[in-house]
């Protein structure tokens, strides 16, 4: 369980250095028999070589950005950032921005790599979108965002081995992008630009893939991939110790709300949320066998972002965590409070069911978690307590333990860890065998016309 910040944080320098070095050094290792006994049949995967201007040398500037973050402590461990506590095994202080850095790693370790594009079923491009994407959305380059992903696009297609792109028109490759599909999302035809870049609206990237942490509703080539947490286990045992530590949890409140917001005057689910939360301290839990029916932790400006221990804890003692809307649908909680055992509470449907069909399939909602529609807790008077209330306890616990069977596939698990914990698919796992399945759907397609 994570603890309290220790030691005071290493130099930023010395993050941004290590990384670079170690993932070149890895880079240079790692080749398609580092696995001689995976079964690699449509599984094998290049990687495009792309100079550091698009990566690595990214990361040097990540404390030129101080409109969004400092986000230089949170490079070491290959994005997984600092360890929470000298001693933790599991436990970081995630970024969910560093999601680009952490699939990156985890990529370089895959078993089924091959070095001749022509043998391979997919091909991905270790590009940062999301950490270049800052220069344009808090840098100098503000007014500047339609350009961003031109550079990369004449690289990849005029540049390094064109027929690598040439051979399916760009159907084939695959990228991560670790912001919501909103901040790529912005019309070319915006003079000025607003808030945001144009690069998922660039003719030129509508046959790659792009994985991001949240994806609009309607584009084909984006899909949405779990936010990282904090937990980040690199054994079997590890994982294990912490599934039993929320079985044997004791659930003393009814429901949580980790957030920010919810203040404005204005009527909006985030508001019913609070006042609903504060006028239950009214009420009687005891017959219930609850100690309190809701408590708010609140998480405004950010403060839980890098302090698991601040939502982990009351998560672990509530039976439902309430997952609202805010500036867009999704939320790193949600993944949060699957992590703590806490049954996801939705008000609409962008906010998970629409969105991570790959890691929650979407038809078996139902069996994780609760959904009240946001205008009848808004505009009908409905009470989330009285919603929560009825449900079953056995329905609960069942709710439960369908959380812990699901847990392993919405983490990312250390890189390097042991063979056993590997014999468990994780959010990786999934993302790349969800897009091994789209891209090979895209080529039959784009084969027929």
């Amino acid at each position: 369980m994570p603890r309290p910040p220790p030691s005071p944080p290493t130099p930023p320098l010395f993050f941004v250095l290590t990384t670079v070095v170690f993932l070149i050094l890895v880079a240079a290792t790692v080749s398609e028999d580092s696995d001689p006994e995976s079964d690699c049949t449509n599984k094998w995967i290049h990687i495009r070589h792309l100079p550091p201007q698009f990566n690595l040398h990214l990361l040097t500037n990540c404390s030129q950005y101080p409109l969004f973050d400092d986000f230089c402590p949170y490079l070491s461990n290959h994005g997984l950032g600092q360890k929470t506590h000298n001693n933790s095994h599991s436990w970081y202080r995630t970024d969910p921005f560093m999601l680009e850095l952490i699939f990156h790693r985890r990529m370089l370790e895959y078993p089924c790599l091959t070095s001749d594009p022509n043998l391979a079923d997919a091909v991905y491009i270790p590009y940062y979108a999301g950490i270049d994407s800052l220069k344009y959305l808090f840098g100098p380059e503000i007014n500047s965002s339609f350009n961003h992903g031109l550079d990369l696009f004449h690289y990849l297609v005029h540049v390094d081995s064109p027929s690598i792109w040439r051979n399916y028109q760009g159907h084939d490759h695959f990228l991560v992008m670790a912001r919501p599909a909103w901040d790529f999302s912005q019309p070319l035809s915006n003079d000025p630009p607003i808030f945001g870049t144009s690069f998922l609206e660039l003719p030129e990237f509508f046959n790659v893939t792009a994985l991001t942490v949240e994806s609009r509703a309607y584009p084909w080539q984006e899909k949405a991939i779990p936010y990282p947490t904090s937990f980040h286990p690199p054994n079997l045992a590890y994982l294990e110790s912490w599934i039993n530590r929320i079985r044997k949890s004791r659930r003393s409140t009814l429901m949580l709300f980790a957030a920010g917001g919810g203040i404005s005057a204005n009527p909006n689910i985030r508001r019913s949320i609070r006042l609903e939360c504060d006028n239950s301290t009214n009420l009687n839990a005891d017959a219930t066998g609850y100690a309190k029916f809701c408590e708010f932790v609140d998480c405004s400006n950010g403060v839980c972002e890098h302090d698991p221990i601040m939502v982990m804890k009351p998560m672990l003692q509530a039976s439902f965590c309430l997952q609202p809307p805010g500036d867009t649908p999704t939320r790193r909680s949600t993944f949060d409070g699957i992590l703590a055992g806490c049954i996801p509470v939705f008000f609409e449907d962008l906010s998970a069911k629409k969105q991570y069909g790959w890691h929650l399939p979407e038809e078996e909602y139902s069996e994780f978690s609760v959904f009240i529609a946001k205008e009848d807790v808004v505009f009908k008077g409905l009470k989330i307590v009285d919603v929560l209330m009825s449900i079953p306890r056995t329905e609960v616990r069942r709710m439960r333990d369908k959380l812990l069977e699901m847990m392993p596939r919405i983490m990312y698990r250390k890189h390097g860890s042991s063979l056993g914990l590997r014999s468990k698919k994780d959010a990786f796992d999934v993302a790349v065998e969800g897009t091994l399945q789209r891209i090979k759907s895209r080529i039959q397609e784009f084969a027929y016309q």
